[in-house]
């Protein structure tokens, strides 16, 4: 139940996040697989009109890709937004995208490594490795991310809940499930046999107890 005056449609703003364009030459062993839009939205949404974690909020975007949920915070009011990411391509992509939504004032990109990333986010978007290529890559995503944010909102694969409640559990965070669903990967690698196919994801919202 949204908390605060809705200013953009859920359906509206995946609209306007389906016109970021998908990364062109993505890497298999950064797992660069662009978030759908609706999904995005659907994330974006709760965050800002449920738990009020958007508008007028610090907002980091880490491995942010082609930066399609940093530039829906912007959309939806967030006070200042950065999308990081270790591929320059990305952000090459993302620099682009913001142009396109009419968002470049609004977010700044920054080519680096997560483990480096120092201060304070009062919120952390992201889509980060399922860890299939890079063993746990996943886990050093969400610890990152809970280094320096206040909340944290994060895709995982749905096979990896009962592991992911235990080790936030033990780490002392508060981990409420946004939302169970099937995202969407399109081919874009030459192992990929089928134009598309979907893969059963949880979308956490953590934050320490």
């Amino acid at each position: 139940m949204p908390t605060r005056p809705i200013q953009i449609r859920k359906h509206d703003l995946a609209l306007k996040l389906q016109q970021v364009n998908p990364h062109p030459r993505p890497k298999v062993a950064l797992e660069q697989y662009t978030i759908p839009a609706d999904l995005a939205a659907e994330i974006l949404f709760t965050a800002c009109y449920v738990h009020d974690d958007i508008e007028g909020k610090f907002i980091l975007d880490l491995g942010t890709g082609t930066g399609r949920l940093a530039l829906g915070a912007a959309v939806l009011g967030a006070g200042y937004v950065v999308g990081i990411d270790i591929d320059p391509l990305s952000l090459s992509a993302a620099s682009k995208n913001s142009e396109i939504l009419g968002a470049s004032a609004d977010v700044d990109w920054v080519l680096g490594n997560i483990e480096t990333i120092r201060g304070h986010a009062q919120t952390v978007l992201m889509n980060p490795p399922f860890g299939t290529k890079q063993p746990h890559a996943d886990i050093q995503f969400l610890q990152c991310a809970l280094n320096v944010g206040d909340v944290v909102y994060s895709i995982h694969k749905s096979s990896t809940r009962e592991f992911l409640n235990g080790w936030l559990q033990n780490k002392g965070f508060q981990c409420e499930q946004i939302t169970s669903t099937r995202m969407e990967i399109r081919h874009q690698f030459p192992f990929h046999r089928k134009p598309r196919r979907f893969v059963e994801v949880d979308v956490l919202r953590v934050k320490a107890s």
